[in-house]
């Protein structure tokens, strides 16, 4: 530089009025201008700004410096497309990682499960099989899971029965030789099933009572069901739950929660809600950065037989119609009848199973998580179940000879009622948290007929459940919008990494929020509804998307995009995408 220095102090000024990136060119200028361009209070600033995020909000307290956080924020967030997988010929419905990353699954309406390699050397995602379902009388593939050691692929979908119903099935796929290990009964078909542990998977069934009334059940079933001796039990019922107007349970998964000592995220949303309100007394904020971060406001059979199953079948074809033809007063009294008889037959819950651990105390637990509802068909609770260590095999009674004639159904263990159609779930990787995705219910809402359920929000809220505390947090996120009407909604997969929570959108659009300071980091753009995304448990920065676009979207950051194209030894990280792969920069950044 030519002429005197500026003071540290003048630079500092005339920093704090740039924009990020016009700090960091001017700290190249000289030595002096660059580390007044590290300075940490300087980044403090730029951060706050930036993001919108109010200052009462600290930072992250696994990150070492103001800047290297507003450089996570901005240069490790898989929003750059980099592949567009197009084997597909029609909707993705879901997309399922294996634990190690190596390998991820694909489901679609296609009616194939597919599975795709993301450790090739030339950095190019793969297809390596492909199973059609169709020979199974199915009519698509919805949901996938390996289980713990990925040895097996669980994969559930909607099988088409007489007369034109439908229910569900769950196949068990080996990924030694991809051969099929069993098939399993799933009824409803968006139960999808879940696996349990490393050879025992978790489906249900569905048993009418009445125009309104229903039995749940949930049944533990071995994987390797076709060669397993017939003197060891290959299936156990776990739990029998009573449904009442018109609900059923849905979208089953399990929680292995641990004691938590070491939390993936480790702010105090409470505390976080409370200066962010503090902050909006303050100053309000707008712009295209504004945080999305909002207050929540204001029959008896047990055996599967095969001639029971038209039957039942028949009946779920036309309940529905029959409900409509029944009067109100009919379906007023059946409720009242099924209430009293819920209150004398539910086994009488133990308080000591599911209770709220306090810091640094409590027990590993296992929980059975699933959606329901008391009010309306459509789903608006999250049910909690716990599973108990001698439930977790087939080994024992097979149809709950345990049981007394007092003890039909099973109660629940803990219900959170969301206020809204349920619509999406996801588990932190430490099965600490549960995101939710809601569509919800106008406040003060009555529901009269359970088979009318109220108008839901265009605007999806994405709910925060700490499974530790079993409650809901005092935030929601904000910014994905669906449109399909109440009776039609479907399900939006989301997922969660250690630092960012993602969800799909019936909007065109998969999103990316940050779970620490809930904000709003990326928009990843469809040609139709985003069903699903998946982050790589291996690598956060690795992010593919689903949509009824027919395609796979494979989504990488700007840090592993430009390590991609850096010439020398490290060009081999993430090679020749750039050289096969011409696609637009779809993504935008909220």
């Amino acid at each position: 530089m030519c002429g005197p220095a500026l003071p540290d102090s003048l630079v500092l000024e005339i920093f704090l009025h740039l924009p990020h990136d016009a700090v960091l060119s001017a700290g190249l200028t000289c030595r002096q201008w660059l580390a007044v361009s590290r300075d940490e209070f300087l980044w403090r600033e730029l951060f706050y700004s930036y993001y919108r995020i109010p200052r009462t909000v600290p930072r992250h307290p696994a990150s070492v410096s103001w800047y290297r956080e507003f450089k996570r924020l901005y240069d490790c967030i898989p929003c750059e497309e980099v592949q567009t997988l197009t084997e597909h010929h029609d909707q993705v419905l879901h997309l399922a990682f294996s634990h190690r990353g190596h390998r991820f699954s694909s489901c679609s309406k296609d009616c194939t499960i597919k599975l795709w390699d993301t450790e090739r050397p030339d950095g190019i995602i793969s297809l390596v099989h492909s199973s059609s379902m169709l020979h199974f009388n199915w009519a698509y593939t919805q949901f996938s899971q390996f289980n713990a050691d990925d040895s097996l692929l669980l994969v559930s979908g909607v099988y088409l029965g007489p007369h034109q119903s439908s229910s569900g099935e769950i196949a068990v796929i080996s990924l030694d030789n991809y051969t099929l290990l069993s098939r399993v009964r799933n009824k409803p078909y968006d139960v999808f099933g879940c696996w349990l542990n490393e050879s025992h998977l978790i489906s249900g069934n569905l048993h009418w009572i009445g125009n309104i009334t229903s039995c749940s059940v949930f049944w533990l079933n071995k994987a390797f069901q076709d060669i397993e001796s017939e003197n060891v039990n290959v299936v156990k019922r776990l739990f029998q739950i009573q449904n009442v107007n018109a609900s059923t349970v849905r979208t089953v998964m399990v929680a292995h929660s641990r004691r938590h000592d070491n939390p993936d995220l480790l702010l105090d949303y409470e505390a976080q809600s409370l200066a962010r309100a503090q902050s909006r007394a303050r100053a309000p904020r707008s712009g295209p950065h504004q945080t999305l971060h909002f207050d929540l406001g204001g029959t008896d059979s047990e055996e599967d037989g095969s001639g029971e199953e038209e039957e039942e079948e028949e009946e779920e074809a036309s309940y529905r119609v029959r409900c409509r033809g029944a009067g109100s007063a009919e379906l007023e009294a059946e409720a009242t009848v099924a209430r009293m008889m819920g209150r004398a037959y539910t086994k009488t819950p133990d308080p000591s199973l599911i209770t709220a651990s306090a810091p640094g105390e409590g027990e590993d637990k296992t929980y059975l998580l699933f959606t329901t509802g008391s009010l309306t068909y459509s789903p608006h609770q999250i049910g909690i179940k716990r599973i108990m260590p001698d439930q977790m095999s087939t080994s024992g009674p097979v149809l709950g000879g345990e049981r007394s004639s007092e003890e039909f159904f099973d109660s629940l263990d803990h219900v959170i009622d969301i206020h809204g159609h349920i619509i999406g779930m996801g588990l932190s990787p430490d099965h600490r948290y549960l995101y939710v995705n809601s569509r919800a219910w106008p406040a003060g809402c009555v529901i009269s007929d359970p088979m009318c359920p109220p108008p839901i929000a265009e605007e999806i809220d994405l709910h925060v459940i700490d499974l530790k505390n079993l409650r809901e947090e005092k935030m929601i996120l904000r910014s994905h919008k669906a449109y399909t009407p109440n009776d039609e909604c479907f399900f939006i997969f989301l997922d969660v990494s250690r630092d960012f929570v993602a969800s799909g959108a019936e909007d065109k659009h998969g999103y990316i929020w940050d779970r620490h300071y809930n904000i709003c980091l990326a928009r990843l753009a469809h040609q139709d509804v985003v069903n699903c995304v998946a982050f790589s448990p291996a690598d956060q920065e690795l992010l593919l998307s689903a949509s009824d676009d027919s395609t796979i979207k494979v989504w990488r950051s700007p840090r592993m995009v430009r390590l991609a194209r850096t010439p020398g030894p490290r060009r081999n990280l993430l090679p020749s995408w750039f050289t096969r792969y011409k696609t637009p920069a779809t993504s935008t950044r909220k």
